[in-house]
C-alpha cells in the first residue's frame, strides 16, 4: 500500500526548494506570526467585512484564507508588496496562468486525498501518478506563463526566477519524465477479458479480432446522428469495486516490470510537492478571490484604486470612495451605491458627521473604517484615487443593545467600552465611532462628547464621530464637520451624500415624523378614530 496522504492546503511536504518558502504576501522569510491570526477582529461586524470576506472566499473554503483577510500589515513597504502582486494579477495574460495552475493543482490534491478513500493499493499507486502528472503540468504551464507574461512584481518575478530553477533541476526534469513514461507504458497495457458466467479470465492480448470495429463497421449504413458514448470510465471511487480490483491485480501480473517501476515511482516521490509552489498555490487565492469579488462592481462603473499609505502622514483624501458592502448589497438589485470625497490635512484628526436620521451618517463611517483597513491589507479600495494612513489597530464604537442580564445601565457600558479602547488606542490607531452616546440626554451626551473628542484630540488618533450633536462638530482645530444631506427641495428625501460643510443645525424631525405618519394632525386624527 502506498503510504502516502494529501498534504493539507498550504503545507508542504520535505524536502526540495529552500527552507523558508518564497511568499507572495510578504516579502522576507515566512513566520508563524505571518500566517494570520486564529480569530476574526471584533470590528469586523461593525464594518460589514466579515460580509465582505464571506462574500470573496464562496467557493474557496479549502483553501483557509479567512485568517489572511484578519491580520492588517504593518509596513508601508509590505502593502506595495501586495499592490504589485495585485496589479500583476490583474492583467489578463497572467491571470489564465494563474488559474489554470490552481486548476491542476487542485486536481493533484483531489487524487492525493481521494487515495485515502481506496484500500486497493494498485488504485492507490494509479491515482499517485495521476496526482503527479497533474502537479508537474501544473508547475510546467505556470512556468511557461510567467516567462511569457511580463511581471512586473517584485514577489511573482521571484517566482518566476525560482520556478526557472526548479523545472531545469534534475530532481523535477526526473519527476517529470518517470510521470510520462509511466504514463505511456501504462497507455500500452493491452489485455483481454474471457467471461463465462461468474467466472472472469485475464489473459494476455495476442492481437485477437478487435469485433467491436467489425461491428461498427457493419452497423455505420444505418447511423443516425451522432450516438450517445455508453463506455464508462472508472475514474469515480464508486466505480472501484472489488472485481475490478481483481481485475486489476491480475493485469499486474501480466506487466510485471511496468507496475514494478509503478510502485518504487510512489516510494521515492512521496514528497513531491515542492514547498515554495504549495505555499504560491494558497496564497495566491488571497488576491484572486477579492479581485474576483471587484469584478460585477468595476462592471457597473464603480472605481477601485491602489492607494498610497504612509505609516507617519496622517493627511488623508479619498475621492468617490463608497461603502465597498452596501454597494454589493445594492449591486445585486441593479443600483449604485453613492460616493463621497474626504480630506484631513495639517492638524486636521477628527471627522464629525451630524445630519438627519437615516442620512447615510453610519454608512459613511463604516466607509471610513473599511477604506484603512481593506488598505492595510495591500488590497484595492473603492474609490478614484485615496492616500491613507497605516494605521497600528482600528478600534470601533457602535451602538449596541442594552442587556437584560447587565447590571449597568446602557450609558454606563458605552462609557466602559470607550475607555478599553483609550486605554489600548495610540496616536497611530483609527478610532469609528457612531452614534455615541445617544441612550442619554442632549445636554450629558453633548458633554461626554467633548471629554470623548478632546481625548482624541490629545492622543493624536484618526477618527470618524457620528453624532446628532451639531456643536460637537466645531470644537477645535483637530475637527472637520460633514454633514449629511437631504434634497433641498424635499426634506423628506435623503440624499445619502455626505460632505464636508458647517453643521446645519437641522435634525429634520418634521419630516421624519410626516414621513412615519407621526405629525401632530395625522396623529390625531388616528388617535379620534
Amino acid at each position: 500500500m502506498v503510504k502516502v496522504g494529501a498534504p493539507k492546503v498550504g503545507q508542504s511536504r520535505k524536502g526540495g526548494g529552500p527552507s523558508q518558502p518564497l511568499s507572495v504576501l510578504d516579502p522576507g522569510p515566512r513566520t508563524a506570526a505571518r500566517e494570520g491570526i486564529g480569530e476574526q477582529p471584533a470590528f469586523f461586524g461593525d464594518l460589514h467585512l466579515d460580509q465582505v470576506t464571506r462574500w470573496a472566499l464562496a467557493g474557496r473554503e479549502e483553501y483557509d484564507l479567512a485568517s489572511f483577510f484578519w491580520r492588517p500589515l504593518p509596513r508601508a513597504e509590505d502593502v506595495r508588496y501586495r499592490q504589485e502582486v495585485a496589479r500583476d494579477l490583474e492583467k489578463p495574460e497572467v491571470a489564465r496562468s494563474v488559474h489554470g495552475f490552481g486548476e491542476k493543482m487542485r486536481w493533484a490534491r483531489t487524487y492525493l486525498r481521494g487515495m485515502e478513500k481506496l484500500e486497493d493499493p494498485r488504485y492507490q499507486e494509479g491515482w499517485f501518478l495521476d496526482a503527479a502528472e497533474s502537479y508537474c503540468a501544473a508547475v510546467r504551464a505556470l512556468a511557461d506563463g510567467f516567462e511569457r507574461a511580463g511581471l512586473s512584481s517584485r514577489a511573482l518575478k521571484a517566482l518566476q526566477a525560482y520556478l526557472a530553477t526548479y523545472t531545469a533541476s534534475t530532481g523535477f526534469s526526473s519527476l517529470e519524465a518517470q510521470v510520462r513514461r509511466l504514463k505511456e507504458g501504462l497507455a500500452e497495457v493491452g489485455y483481454c477479458l474471457l467471461i463465462r458466467g461468474r467466472r472472469v479470465t485475464v489473459k494476455p492480448y495476442e492481437s485477437e479480432t478487435d469485433l467491436s470495429q467489425e461491428i461498427e463497421a457493419t452497423f455505420v449504413r444505418f447511423r443516425n446522428g451522432v450516438a450517445q458514448d455508453f463506455r464508462a470510465e472508472f475514474r469515480d471511487l464508486r466505480d472501484a469495486n472489488h472485481v475490478h480490483a481483481q481485475v486489476l491485480e491480475r493485469v499486474a501480473r501480466l506487466y510485471p516490470e511496468l507496475f514494478a517501476s509503478l510502485r518504487d515511482f510512489c516510494s521515492k516521490h512521496q514528497d513531491f510537492v515542492d514547498p515554495t509552489v504549495a505555499a504560491f498555490d494558497r496564497e495566491v487565492q488571497f488576491y484572486l478571490a477579492y479581485l474576483e469579488f471587484l469584478e460585477p462592481l468595476k462592471a457597473l462603473g464603480l472605481p477601485f484604486c491602489y492607494p498610497q499609505v504612509s505609516e507617519t502622514s496622517q493627511d488623508i483624501e479619498a475621492k468617490a470612495a463608497f461603502d465597498i458592502a452596501l454597494a454589493k448589497v445594492l449591486a445585486d438589485r441593479g443600483r449604485l451605491v453613492v460616493t463621497h470625497d474626504i480630506e484631513l490635512t495639517g492638524a486636521e484628526r477628527v471627522l464629525v458627521v451630524t445630519g438627519p436620521n437615516q442620512g447615510g451618517k453610519t454608512t459613511f463611517a463604516r466607509m471610513f473604517g473599511q477604506l484603512h483597513f481593506l488598505a492595510s491589507l495591500g488590497l484595492p479600495v473603492p474609490g478614484e484615487h485615496a492616500r491613507l494612513f497605516l494605521a497600528d489597530r482600528v478600534f470601533c464604537h457602535f451602538e449596541r443593545a442594552e442587556h437584560l442580564d447587565s447590571l449597568h445601565g446602557k450609558l454606563v457600558d458605552e462609557l466602559n467600552r470607550v475607555r478599553a479602547t483609550f486605554e489600548e488606542a495610540t496616536s497611530h490607531s483609527l478610532l469609528v465611532m457612531n452614534e455615541t452616546f445617544s441612550s442619554t440626554t442632549l445636554t450629558d451626551s453633548r458633554f461626554i462628547g467633548q471629554k470623548v473628542l478632546q481625548q482624541v484630540s490629545e492622543l493624536g488618533a484618526l477618527c470618524v464621530y457620528v453624532t446628532f450633536v451639531d456643536e460637537l462638530a466645531s470644537l477645535n482645530e483637530a475637527t472637520v464637520s460633514m454633514v449629511a444631506e437631504v434634497d433641498p427641495e424635499d426634506p423628506d428625501v435623503r440624499t445619502f451624500k455626505v460632505t464636508r460643510k458647517p453643521a446645519d443645525g437641522r435634525a429634520y424631525a418634521k419630516a421624519l415624523a410626516r414621513k412615519y405618519g407621526l405629525a401632530y394632525s395625522p396623529l390625531g386624527e388616528r388617535v379620534r378614530a
